[in-house]
């Protein structure tokens, strides 16, 4: 059993503790906005706060969560008031939409740090995040608005 806090309510999850994050997440408390990708941390789509800090969480073993705070995309504004949940459909970012969850939980590691990135760091923080449909220019745009309007 391995006991931490999930979008801010203690869990207790009894699964083996090299489990990865993820399927903790998704099978055991059942939040399924954080997708599963790729599975080896290549992705994306899978990004999670652990502790304020992005996470691919095909990667984090429970046993690594002990303790820890981790938000997911259901956390991150429960009610989709999150600037970046509004400016991703302001801007229409999404086509397929998979991997939004972990892009948005990634600019929001962004943003928490830095008020006003430039495009640059933008750019440079949101690099192996992948979108299959391409939608780059948008996402940009998308944390350009939550930026300035957040």
């Amino acid at each position: 059993m391995v006991s931490f806090t999930v979008n801010g309510r203690a869990v207790d999850v009894a699964a083996e503790p090299d489990t990865p994050l993820l399927w903790a997440i998704r099978d055991h408390l059942r939040l399924t906005g954080t997708k599963f990708g790729c599975g080896v941390g290549l992705c994306g789509a899978c990004t999670v706060h652990v502790n304020g800090k992005a996470e691919r969480s095909c990667q984090v073993a429970l046993e690594d969560v002990k303790g820890a705070a981790v938000t997911t995309i259901e956390g991150l504004a429960p009610d989709a008031g999150h600037p970046l949940q509004k400016a991703w459909i302001a801007e229409q970012v999404p086509q397929c939409g998979y991997c939004q969850s972990g892009q948005i939980m990634k600019a929001a590691e962004l943003l928490a740090r830095t008020r006003a990135p430039t495009r640059e760091q933008i750019v440079t923080h949101m690099d192996g995040n992948l979108c299959r449909c391409g939608t780059y220019v948008r996402i940009v745009a998308a944390i350009q608005r939550a930026a300035k309007e957040g």
